[in-house]
C-alpha cells in the first residue's frame, strides 16, 4: 500500500477543516476569523473583511522572521485586499496573497507541506 498523507513537520498547525463562523486547526475548533501562524493558532479580533488593518496583521508581521507569504481568507468570496495592505506587508518582508477563506485553508495545508515559510489570516466562510 502507498501512503498518500504528506509528512507535516513537527508543531505545524494544520487546517482540519471549516464551516459556517468555525474552524478546526490541530483539533483545536475556533468560532471566529484565525492567525494560524507556524507554531500556532490564535483568535483574530477582525470580524468583518473591512476591519482588516496592517495593525491587526501585526502577529503575522512579528512572525516575518518565519513567515515569507501570508494568505488572506477574505471569507466566502474572493475580495480585493484593502488599500495599502500588500505595501504595508512587503515593506515587513512578506508577501500577500488573497483568496476566499476555503481556498486559503486548502492552499494553506498544500504549502505548509511542502515545508513553505507561511501564515495564514482567515475570515468565517458566513
Amino acid at each position: 500500500m502507498v501512503d498518500l498523507t504528506p509528512l507535516i513537520p513537527q508543531g505545524r498547525q494544520v487546517v482540519e477543516g471549516y464551516g459556517p463562523k468555525h474552524f478546526r486547526v490541530s483539533g483545536q475548533v475556533y468560532e471566529s476569523a484565525i492567525l494560524v501562524l507556524p507554531g500556532e493558532t490564535r483568535a483574530w479580533s477582525v470580524t468583518a473583511f473591512e476591519d482588516i488593518t496592517i495593525e491587526s496583521l501585526q502577529p503575522v508581521i512579528a512572525s516575518a522572521a518565519e513567515v515569507d507569504l501570508l494568505l488572506l481568507g477574505t471569507g466566502p468570496r474572493l475580495r480585493p485586499p484593502p488599500t495599502g495592505l500588500r505595501a504595508a506587508l512587503r515593506a515587513a518582508g512578506l508577501a500577500l496573497e488573497p483568496m476566499d477563506s476555503g481556498a486559503a485553508c486548502r492552499t494553506y495545508n498544500v504549502l505548509m507541506a511542502e515545508g513553505r515559510r507561511i501564515a495564514a489570516a482567515l475570515l468565517p466562510v458566513s
